[in-house]
């Protein structure tokens, strides 16, 4: 790589500042006891008999008090003389194993000793359906084999595709719930008729399946529980799609339309499916979805702990870091793409020794020659943006000055002895 540092090594960075960004705060003080309440109000109770055994779908995602919301679930269920289960639902993650989607529960907390009740992971699925297409809907044979299924999921926009409904129960039911080979059937008709074909699968594994009810999330731009929705099965294709337009409103973002480099230190499935959520970034690998900045260059510096070396997400990028590179578990980040019938997420980007010349490659090729007006963004991930980095351009262009302020001055961009980022 010497001789392409060499091109690098002239290339100058700009300084940056810390600054916080305001969102909506809006917040659930006390998670658990709001939820029960819910449950309590909802008449969920006449839904579960005593001795029925009860499936709890568990998600791959980092969902805000995910430990509160499942185990205030499982009691309720408890309460009412059933017994609760969890079954993983996160169709192809995982690596597509039994192992691995009970491994991502538990790094994400979930587990027998944090929740109280038994988690059966297994990829086996059974028939309950057909589509309009022929195409066979499938869930998995646990949860189908259960007495009542409750789905547990966050409801927000998806980072692949737009329609009615997004990422929430229905995709639970349509994508989750099936394993991987359902997931690899209902994204068989490629993200342009995701829309069509979620809704499809979802709406016949609604009618199949005894539903005891759902449970909504949707958080404000600080990861807090902003609220929760408990459904019954007979309003949940009515209600779900309002509940993602109050998502929508709350969703945090970087405040400008227009990025000359966007540095992302960590991407990650705990994250997003996505390793990074794609309205933040604007860059997205379908052309059924579309929105967020305008970002000329970006880089990744790492992957997340707990994504498991799952990569996916990395196409988007235009420079990841060697350290990126060695973390990669090429099968279970591949086995996303398969799925998903789509490679550009999973595409590898030039691949630079350090955090710092990722930095260079990315202001070479942003093409901003005065470094006084390059728009430079430093993120964590997507996921925490109330506080992130700015050049001085990029602050001066900010789309509601009352919603960015400064918490330092400028200062150079920190790297270690090996010369990778030392800001988070």
């Amino acid at each position: 790589m010497s001789q392409i540092n060499e091109i690098l090594d002239n290339i100058k960075l700009p300084q940056i500042m810390k600054v916080k960004q305001v969102f909506d705060d809006t917040k659930i003080e006390n998670v658990p006891e709001y939820l029960n309440q819910k449950l309590i109000e909802k008449q969920i109770k006449d839904k579960i008999k005593p001795g029925m055994k009860i499936a709890i779908t568990g998600g791959s995602r980092g969902i805000s008090h995910y430990q509160d919301l499942m185990k205030t679930v499982v009691d309720f269920v408890y309460k009412c003389g059933a017994t609760p289960f969890i079954v993983p639902a996160m169709g192809s993650h995982g690596g597509g194993t039994d192992e691995g989607q009970a491994n991502m529960l538990k790094k994400l907390g979930i587990t027998k000793e944090t929740v109280g009740c038994d988690i059966i992971s297994s990829m086996e699925v059974v028939e309950v359906g057909r589509t309009s297409k022929d195409l066979p809907v499938y869930i998995d044979k646990n949860a189908a084999g259960a007495d009542g299924i409750i789905l547990l999921n966050r409801v927000k926009l998806h980072t692949s595709f737009r329609g009615k409904y997004e990422s929430g129960l229905i995709k639970m039911m349509a994508i989750g719930l099936a394993k991987r080979k359902g997931a690899d059937m209902t994204h068989s008709l490629r993200y342009e008729n995701m829309a069509e074909n979620l809704v499809e699968v979802g709406t016949i594994a609604l009618q199949n399946l005894n539903i005891i009810c759902g449970v909504a999330s949707i958080e404000n731009g600080y990861n807090e529980v902003a609220d929760v929705f408990v459904l019954k099965k007979d309003e949940i294709l009515e209600e779900e799609p309002n509940i993602l337009q109050k998502s929508k409103k709350l969703m945090s973002r970087i405040y400008l339309d227009d990025i000359d480099v966007l540095i992302v230190n960590e991407i990650g499935k705990n994250i997003s499916g996505t390793g990074v959520d794609t309205n933040i970034v604007g860059r997205f690998h379908t052309n059924a979805a579309s929105g967020g900045p305008n970002t000329i260059k970006l880089g990744f510096l790492d992957i997340s702990e707990k994504s498991g070396g799952n990569g996916n997400g990395m196409g988007l990028a235009d420079f990841v870091s060697k350290k990126f590179y060695d973390k990669v578990d090429f099968p279970a980040t591949y086995i996303n793409a398969i799925t998903s019938t789509e490679p550009n997420s999973v595409k590898l980007p030039l691949v630079l020794d350090n955090d710092k010349y990722v930095f260079k490659g990315c202001v070479k090729l942003c093409g901003v020659r005065d470094l006084d007006k390059l728009k430079l963004v430093v993120i964590n991930n997507t996921k925490e943006l109330y506080e992130i980095y700015m050049s001085k351009a990029a602050f001066d262009n900010v789309v509601d000055k009352e919603k960015v302020k400064p918490i330092s001055g400028l200062f150079n961009i920190p790297f270690d002895e090996e010369d990778n980022l030392k800001l988070f």
